[in-house]
């Protein structure tokens, strides 16, 4: 098999907002039976068509890396900020205290070079230069009896004040992600976006050096391919877990 080009994209958010669901979700298009919670960083790789249907159309590795949301680690998760070329802030639809935090959440990323910040103050003009592709995916979608009016009345969300798009799911329901439909687009349109950025744009080092770099890997050397599902499986680097619902 070809040597196949890859991204990296962060799913962050407080704990038990259904990250790791989401993650799964994503990867095989089913459910997750039994969400473990995660301790530093799971990460999870699918096959993504990049501008599908085109002439254009290349097959890369996306990496999805989870990572665990709890305070306790907050001063080590850094290690798995870099690099990063996507991100995906997840917040419970019924918590309106994990939407608040993605603004700490983007600003730990972002800031992720300067580790005696710990206030991770939020500055919406430093999105000015973000370079970063950004996604927001609320879950539990199925709790929220008005999410219409819900999601309208925030008019100040991060989304906007990122220019990123917004999708509101219930993890434990495939037909969120179903192809074609609205959320399925956005969640690929933003996949391109991140390779485009990574791979394509013209002001990027990696870019030019993607063809020769050692990141890149093989289904034989980094995983199992399965023509079946047409994603790759990749050992979790998690350490211990416990059952929960992230």
């Amino acid at each position: 098999m070809a040597t196949i080009e890859k991204v990296r994209i962060l799913v962050v958010g407080d704990s038990g907002v259904g990250k790791t669901s989401l993650v799964h979700l994503m990867v095989n298009n089913e459910p997750i039976g039994n969400p473990s919670w995660t301790i530093g960083g799971s990460v999870d790789v699918k096959l993504h068509d990049y501008k599908a249907g085109t002439p254009a159309e290349k097959t890369f590795f996306i990496e999805l890396w989870d990572i665990g949301g709890s305070s306790s680690h907050s001063n080590s998760r850094f290690i798995f900020y870099n690099p990063v070329h996507g991100i995906i802030l997840v917040h419970d639809l019924t918590n309106r205290k994990s939407h608040q935090n993605l603004n700490k959440w983007l600003s730990e990323v972002l800031n992720k070079d300067n580790k005696d910040n710990n206030g991770y103050d939020f500055d919406p003009e430093q999105f000015a230069g973000n370079q970063v592709p950004i996604l927001v995916i609320g879950t539990k979608a199925d709790m929220v009896e008005n999410l219409r009016d819900r999601s309208v009345s925030r008019s100040s969300s991060i989304a906007e004040e990122c220019g990123a798009d917004e999708i509101n799911l219930d993890n434990n329901q495939v037909k969120y992600l179903a192809p074609g439909c609205g959320n399925a687009v956005k969640l690929s349109k933003f996949f391109d976006k991140v390779i485009e950025r990574k791979h394509y744009s013209n002001n990027s080092r990696e870019s030019r050096e993607s063809l020769t770099s050692s990141s890149q890997y093989s289904a034989q050397s980094g995983g199992y391919y399965s023509s079946s599902t047409n994603q790759l499986r990749r050992p979790q680097y998690s350490q211990s877990k416990q059952f929960h619902s992230d």
